[in-house]
């Protein structure tokens, strides 16, 4: 036998490497290794990735740091499964942090994310795929980029995942898109719906949740409402409700059902199939706070609708409603106020809280919690609309107090709340004088001053609503109330200007308070408003209009019309026309100005002021005719008796003889029923008496102005006019007692006629040397202002002017117009006697113009206004 030989072993090839087991304990040396071409080093080097970022957040950053994120968004799409599903592993969990999500969005790998949602794909591709989709749409840019690249449709496939995981991340996914229109919109095509119904019925809590929200911000749609209804999806809500060991569940389900209250068909279903007995009965008697808060907003959200009030009060939800006032929890009892607000929009409903709810309500005034104040307060604004009864009701309950309290608060819209109320109450006038009791003008000075348009604009309501009477006023004016409200008149908010005008027209009905809004500029703001077409309201002019009413100085300088309801006081001067946003020079400036060729300014006062006079002067202030407004015959009959007996000469120069009178001794005055012979025999008597007169009254008025100028602090009197005087009382002596009224203004034109220089023929008027005697009145005096007494050549304007004054004084009724050049005219209302039987009975009143220049007395019938008026002027 031959000797067996070994055989040799072959060396391996030359051109192989040998396996090399590498053990790296450095995450860099790992992320190097994601660049190898070898699809085993890769699997491993994507694991221990994947295992290193779940270590926690700082292993995340330091991954990125490391540059790990860019290699291994190029491996999503390896062809190796096991590198392409490890991979995505690590995405899943590396994109929870914030700047990885930020690369990630840079490096535009949301398509190949989206392309491991494929049916294809593992269910641990699935998971956390959708996981790293998840994190990524927590922000806006994401979730654009998810819905452009069509990742909608996978999630939403993925609901029916076998893998709990996979919904939770996928519901998750959803839930952020749907917060954006677009995604929301493209959610109808997909019938999402049904899959996510499904997904209450899963037995992890974290996914009912996420399906619960997301169905709460989708059914915030009318079209989703109406899939909801159409897939049963009620159903499974109440089963939620009704489950005690899902209470973690029901205030999201509530949120979904109050979203479906909305709708009028759901509502409908939902009362014809005991729902929402159910569910009203489940909100009172609950006794998590959470679910009675979210039970009343449900209610709150549905009851904007009418049918779905109706619906409401049907179900008797007030009862439930005023339960839920009565929660401990301040979050319940501002919903369940916010429902009522809502549901008072039913008349019923208004009355179910007249005896239950309004105590309640005025209860919550008193919280500590502004905004229950605040919600309580509104629930009562919307209850006392339009309601008396409620008014009452709430006034009854001591409501008044706390309300004005709530106008010291710093909450905004409770101040606005409690004024709406407080207005409301004072529609009726024993509330309303129960709310001035309580010093409600001092407590609106503040909301006046508010820098919140809406308690602006409620405040000043309310100013309007309580300042209805003298005391209101004075305590609004020395509250300082009128300033802010004067403010007001300036604001850009067309309703708070509306509202403060509407304000400033009912304050201007005493003069005080009219004087001291002029003094604070409200009459020229609301000029320049009332200029302005688009600032402009109904309010602003009627408040304009009472102001001028109570400044009739400006208002004939403004407007040239005076009414019969404008009486003519004494301190009345007429300046002559001014333009729009002139102003106009009080009567102590005009007075104080030195004497110029400018138009006379006529003043009417039949009072004289103890201005510290000369000792000469001193009987005339004493005597009632100079001192005094005589304003009835008894008492000018009873000066009359006690000036004779002192033999006063006062009146003797100015108005010629004494005229015989049976009834009354002689007076030493001229009548309107005076002779030429006593005229004449007036005349020569006259001389060195007047002479004496003219003298002690330019030393009066002389006094008066030294007066004035040398003390700002002393109060400052317009001078006297005596002779006015003496025409207030002749005039009450002589034309009151006479019945008749067209017989009243015919004899008070022939008198002004007559102390104003008489009948005039309409040819002879340019020799009238009325403005020579004009001018030499203002040299005598010293000013441009000229009581309208020392006047006694007068034309159209002056005498107009004396008419309207003297017929003011006497109760006669007649319009003040002025003209062009210099014209201006009285219009009287007379009684037509021949259309009686024309008008059954009724009077019928038409108008004449009174002649006091060519005809005095004689009435012009007004047929064609500008006929008339040119026949006459």
């Amino acid at each position: 036998m031959g000797k067996k030989i070994k055989k040799e072993v072959e060396p391996p090839p030359k051109d192989v490497f040998d396996p090399v087991t590498i053990e790296s304990k450095k995450a860099a040396t790992v992320v190097l290794m994601l660049n190898s071409p070898e699809e085993e080093i890769l699997a491993r080097a994507c694991e221990a990735i994947y295992k290193f970022a779940l270590k926690g957040e700082e292993n995340k950053v330091t991954l990125l740091e490391l540059g790990a994120v860019e290699p291994l968004s190029k491996l999503l799409t390896h062809e190796d499964k096991t590198v392409r599903r490890n991979a995505t592993m690590t995405f899943g969990i590396l994109a929870s942090n914030n700047d990885v999500k930020k690369l990630l969005r840079e490096l535009d790998v949301m398509n190949s994310v989206i392309a491991q949602l494929a049916p294809e794909e593992e269910v641990v591709i699935h998971e956390f795929a959708s996981l790293c989709l998840a994190n990524m749409s927590a922000e806006y840019t994401s979730k654009v980029q998810i819905f452009e690249h069509g990742g909608l449709e996978p999630l939403i496939r993925l609901l029916n995942s076998p893998d709990p995981d996979v919904k939770k991340n996928s519901i998750e996914c959803i839930y952020n898109l749907v917060q954006d229109f677009q995604c929301r919109a493209a959610l109808q095509e997909l019938n999402a719906i049904p899959p996510m119904l499904d997904l209450l019925k899963s037995e992890y809590p974290i996914i009912q949740l996420l399906t619960l929200k997301t169905l709460g911000v989708i059914t915030n749609d009318k079209e989703y409402r109406a899939m909801l209804r159409d897939n049963q999806g009620l159903d499974h809500l109440i089963k939620i409700l009704e489950t005690k060991e899902l209470n973690d569940l029901h205030i999201e389900a509530l949120s979904v059902i109050a979203n479906c209250l909305e709708d009028k068909d759901t509502m409908v279903l939902i009362q014809q199939t005991g729902v929402l007995k159910k569910l009203l009965s489940f909100a009172e008697n609950s006794t998590i706070p959470d679910i009675q808060k979210n039970a009343a907003k449900a209610i709150t959200k549905a009851a904007y609708d009418s049918e779905n009030r109706k619906l409401f009060h049907e179900q008797e939800v007030e009862r439930c409603l005023v339960a839920l006032l009565g929660s401990e929890n301040d979050g319940t009892k501002i919903a369940a106020s916010q429902a009522i607000s809502a549901m008072s929009e039913n008349s019923g409903s208004k009355d179910f809280f007249n005896n239950q709810g309004i105590p309640q309500l005025i209860q919550l005034l008193k919280s500590d919690n502004e905004e229950v104040r605040e919600a309580a307060a509104l629930a009562l604004a919307n209850l006392t609309t339009c309601n008396p009864a409620n008014a009452n009701a709430a006034a009854e309950a001591d409501g008044i107090d706390p309300l004005i309290n709530i106008l010291s608060c710093k909450r905004d819209g409770a101040i606005a709340n409690a004024a709406t109320v407080l207005t409301n109450m004072a529609m009726q006038e024993p509330l309303r004088v129960n709310i001035q009791n309580r010093d409600i003008m001092r407590a609106l000075t503040r909301p006046l001053r508010s820098a919140n348009m809406v308690v602006q604009s409620k405040a000043a309501l309310t100013v309007a609503a309580t300042a209805c009477d003298v005391e209101a006023r004075t305590e609004l004016r020395n509250s300082g109330g009128l300033e802010a409200l004067v403010e007001l008149l300036y604001s850009k908010n067309d309703e708070v200007r509306k509202h403060a005008s509407w304000a400033v027209m009912v304050c201007a009905s005493d003069e005080l308070t009219a004087n001291e809004l002029c003094r604070l500029g409200a009459l020229d703001i609301l000029e320049e408003v009332n200029l302005s077409v688009s600032r402009k309201n109904k309010f602003s002019e009627v408040a304009y209009n009472k102001l001028l009413n109570n400044n009739l100085s400006l208002k004939y300088s403004q407007t040239g019309y005076l009414s019969s309801s404008n009486i003519i006081s004494d301190g009345f001067y007429d300046y002559g026309r001014i333009n729009p946003g002139t102003k106009l020079l009080s009567l102590k400036e005009l007075y104080l100005q030195e004497p110029s060729d400018l138009r006379a300014v006529l003043l009417i006062n039949s009072k004289s002021f103890d201005a510290s006079p000369p000792p000469s002067m001193e009987d005339k202030l004493s005597d009632v005719g100079y001192g005094r407004n005589i304003s009835s015959s008894s008492s000018l009959r009873r000066a009359s008796k006690e000036r004779n007996k002192k033999k006063s000469y006062r009146f003797s120069a100015g108005f010629g003889s004494p005229t015989e009178d049976k009834s009354e001794p002689p007076s030493g005055r001229n009548t309107v029923l005076s002779k030429s012979a006593t005229k004449e025999k007036g005349s020569r008597k006259r001389g060195k008496k007047e002479e004496e007169k003219l003298k002690e009254e330019e030393e009066f008025m002389t006094i008066s102005k030294l007066a004035g100028e040398g003390s700002s602090d002393k109060e400052w009197y317009p001078p006297s006019d005596p002779d006015f005087c003496a025409y207030v009382y002749e005039v009450t002596k002589s034309i009151l007692p006479i019945t008749n009224i067209k017989e009243q203004i015919e004899a008070l034109a022939r008198y002004v006629a007559e102390k104003m220089g008489g009948k005039i023929q309409k040819e002879k008027l340019p020799d009238f040397s009325w403005e020579l005697h004009i001018s030499e009145l203002k040299f005598q005096l010293k000013s441009n202002v000229v009581p309208i007494g020392h006047i006694k050549k007068g034309i159209f304007y002056h005498r107009a002017l004396l008419f309207k004054a003297l017929a003011d004084k006497i109760g006669i009724g007649c319009s003040l117009v002025r003209g062009e050049y210099g014209r201006a005219w009285n219009e009287v209302m007379l009684m037509n006697e021949s259309l009686k039987g024309v008008t059954g009975g009724l009077p019928h009143l038409e108008g004449y113009i009174v002649d006091l220049m060519f005809h005095p007395g004689g009435l012009i019938k007004l047929k064609s206004r500008e006929a008339d008026l040119y026949r006459f002027l």
